[in-house]
């Protein structure tokens, strides 16, 4: 386990709220104290983060990577910050682009012409985990004199058709 500056704060909230309620079951403060430090890491690995992880947005990053791009396309979302911060594909060719990220996906749309435009690719990069989360990540390139002008991300609302 790796501990950081977050999970050190995490836990002695944890042990402090844990320790009140052994307090409650026995009022002698070293028996109390025995108890709550191994009670700790067990409400906190199986209650406490468990439930951080359903309902807060967290997710994993990783720098980014052609072989993982191309072999887990469900995890691309873990790809998207360091896409966007550093702008990777900004001035590249469609051809660059091509060979590192494989053939667009899909067109965007474009109001000018009224029609899907070659000339914005979208990738489709997955779901964020959540309990509650039913958007879709998508990574946007936008090419102007057939090289990439502009990079961003958006969220598609993923919608399930009714059986009928």
């Amino acid at each position: 386990m790796i501990y950081n500056t977050k999970t050190i704060i995490f836990l002695i909230i944890v042990f402090i709220l844990v320790w009140l309620f052994t307090n409650t079951i026995d009022k002698r403060k070293w028996l109390s104290f025995l108890i709550s430090i191994p009670l700790t890491y067990v409400v906190y690995f199986f209650v406490f983060y468990p439930l951080l992880n359903i309902f807060s947005s967290y997710h994993h990053e990783k720098h980014f990577d052609v072989q993982a791009w191309e072999e887990v396309p469900a995890n691309r979302y873990e790809m998207s910050n360091e896409i966007i911060s550093k702008q990777l594909f900004l001035g590249k060719t469609k051809k660059e682009v091509q060979a590192v990220l494989g053939t667009s996906e899909w067109y965007g749309w474009d109001d000018s012409i009224k029609a899907n435009s070659p000339e914005k690719w979208n990738y489709n990069m997955g779901f964020k985990p959540g309990a509650f989360n039913m958007t879709q990540e998508c990574l946007e390139l936008v090419f102007k004199n057939n090289k990439v002008a502009s990079i961003s991300q958006y969220q598609l609302e993923t919608k399930f058709e009714k059986k009928k």
